[in-house]
């Protein structure tokens, strides 16, 4: 485990992408924490009002490095096997960043609309402890 990512544990879109994660990484590389749980967050001096801006990406070795919103997402492609072809290919695409910064603001601007918002939130099962499910 190497990397701590903070997502909106009651946006379906988000929970989606957790659990695809989840999936494919096993918590080898990510631990996942829901923006909802105030007091592991605070630990990183983050507050609800910084994650309305979108997901967030911490090294777990560095904690002042991180990344948030559009920049989160490409960094966790980057670290997931073969993904750093993609984000490179993106990356060198004149225009993209600055249309994937805009897409990525609409969405999380508008994901409970978009996507519904889960009755409860969602914890994963590779969280900071490895004691977060009940």
């Amino acid at each position: 485990m190497n990397y701590y990512f903070i997502y909106d544990g009651n946006c379906n879109l988000c929970v989606t992408l957790v659990q695809l994660l989840e999936t494919l990484d096993q918590g080898k590389i990510f631990r996942y924490i829901p923006m909802q749980d105030e007091q592991t967050i605070a630990q990183w001096l983050i507050t609800s009002e910084d994650c309305q801006q979108g997901m967030m990406l911490i090294d777990a070795n560095m904690p002042d490095r991180r990344w948030q919103g559009s920049n989160a997402a490409e960094e966790i492609g980057r670290l997931l096997p073969l993904g750093s072809i993609f984000v490179d290919a993106y990356r060198a695409l004149p225009g993209a960043k600055w249309a994937g910064d805009r897409f990525y603001a609409q969405i999380r601007d508008n994901r409970y609309t978009l996507f519904g918002k889960r009755p409860s939130t969602y914890q994963s099962a590779y969280c900071v402890d490895d004691n977060c499910r009940s």
